[in-house]
């Protein structure tokens, strides 16, 4: 490993979030990695979130989920985190989905109906409303809307006969989930990034929703309220989207290292390293959070 201690200090690494609460009004939390892994909360989590309702903090959870704020909603209440808990839900997917159905820019504005979904069955709620032919071919589509796999267990290379038939014919795509992969429930999986990814190094055109990017950021400042972005931490487990995206718009920034780069740091779950580690490993990602924490824990 390179020493890049001179270029990223030992960070703070946090037993919790109760010594950090007061310096801030607002906080922007990610869902998978510091909430959920997909399939339960995390331990300590919901305890959390009560304790900063209590302090009357305001929340906004900033998903890269591909679905629409309302299907998120009721996923976390069936999960055991209810809408008392936070302000509001921003997700990559309805970001996309407000995008094509208002066609609202030029880029959106030139794309047809025709759409081909590359996507499991629990995506379908970002087809819902608008007047889309939804057609079962690439060369038939006008676009490609990628809100991910399939199935669990699938590669990009399950996906490789499509992308190059949808690059040859200069098909658009829209990623509705920049994340490259997520942990669900202890097991490993790509996500639309992945395959948006792949697509553009095989010459596709790729318009990408969610984190990093700033629009995602000011929608969750318009729900917290806050005028002073000095009183706002993000939260989140990314160091390639929660953190750098926050850190791109001047947001203090809490790395979860316990979600998804806990096993490429050889940690085990709620296991904290050491802070030279941390910086380390942040240095080689080339991104500096302002903290690091083992767990959204109180």
């Amino acid at each position: 490993m390179a020493d890049s201690t001179h270029l990223f200090p030992a960070l703070p690494v946090h037993d919790g979030l109760s010594k950090l609460a007061g310096d801030y009004d607002g906080f922007i939390l990610d869902l998978w990695g510091v909430i959920h892994d997909g399939v339960a909360v995390y331990p300590g989590v919901v305890d959390c979130l009560e304790r900063l309702r209590a302090q009357a903090k305001r929340i906004v959870f900033l998903s890269n989920a591909p679905r629409r704020t309302h299907v998120i909603a009721v996923q976390l209440t069936e999960l055991g985190v209810p809408s008392v808990l936070y302000d509001g839900i921003v997700s990559s997917g309805q970001e996309a989905y407000d995008h094509l159905n208002k066609r609202d820019d030029p880029w959106y504005a030139q794309l047809g109906t025709r759409c081909y979904h590359i996507g499991p069955d629990r995506d379908r709620n970002m087809l819902e409303g608008i007047d889309l032919d939804v057609v079962k071919s690439v060369e038939a589509a006008e676009f490609l809307l990628n809100t991910g796999p399939w199935g669990e267990g699938e590669s990009v290379a399950d996906y490789e006969d499509i992308l190059v038939s949808a690059a040859a014919i200069n098909v658009p795509m829209i990623c509705s989930n920049p994340d490259i992969e997520v942990v669900r429930g202890g097991n490993r999986m790509i996500c639309a990034g992945a395959l948006a990814r792949r697509y553009e190094e095989l010459g596709g055109h790729v318009r990408y929703h969610g984190k990093p990017d700033r629009e995602v950021y000011g929608h969750c400042l318009d729900i917290l309220k806050i005028e002073d972005c000095a009183k706002v931490l993000a939260v989140g487990d990314s160091l390639r989207t929660d953190i750098a995206g926050a850190v791109g718009v001047g947001i203090d920034s809490l790395f979860v290292i316990g979600g998804l780069h806990g096993e490429e740091m050889g940690l085990k779950p709620g296991e904290a390293p050491d802070p030279d580690r941390v910086a380390d490993f942040c240095a080689e990602a080339n991104v500096k959070p302002s903290g690091a924490i083992a767990a959204f824990t109180w």
